[in-house]
């Protein structure tokens, strides 16, 4: 298994603690070290939808907030990257799929520990495929269930 330096924060936001109880810190590595394909200094913040709209519109453009955002520094050889995740996405999206809250931020730490390694499902449907295939087969791995339907 690769060897990880984790920094895992939390803002401030309304309902935090529920997510700080579904993201213990030993879970959030085990999930994201699955994911590893070499080395990683990552750090993962949990933030409320003001702050995700922000760094989504600030850094893609994108004036809304969004599930999880990848800042990928280095891929090479120490994979150093932010993953950024907005709460109150995640969670509207783990209810309307009628998922766990943690299987969810499963899935999206390990969707954004691809991206910050160089896989990206936005370059076409091969590369799609073949990243949702990778994820299933890590999340299986974790005991979670596969993440698309």
């Amino acid at each position: 298994m690769n060897a990880l330096q984790l920094s895992l924060q939390f803002a401030a936001f309304d309902g935090a603690a529920a997510h700080r109880a579904a993201l213990p810190r030993h879970k959030v590595a085990r999930w994201i070290r699955h994911a590893l394909e070499r080395d990683a200094e990552i750090a993962v913040r949990i933030v409320g939808a003001e702050e995700g709209q922000a760094l989504n519109r600030d850094y893609r453009g994108r004036d809304y907030a969004t599930n999880v955002l990848t800042f990928d520094y280095a891929s090479e050889p120490v994979v150093a990257a932010d993953l950024v995740l907005c709460a109150p996405v995640v969670e509207r999206e783990a209810r309307e799929a009628g998922k766990p809250l943690q299987a969810h931020y499963a899935h999206l730490l390990v969707h954004g520990a691809l991206h910050a390694q160089g896989w990206d499902h936005e370059t076409g449907e091969a590369d799609a495929e073949a990243m949702e295939a990778r994820e299933t087969e890590i999340l299986l791995r974790l005991g979670f269930a596969a993440p698309y339907g």
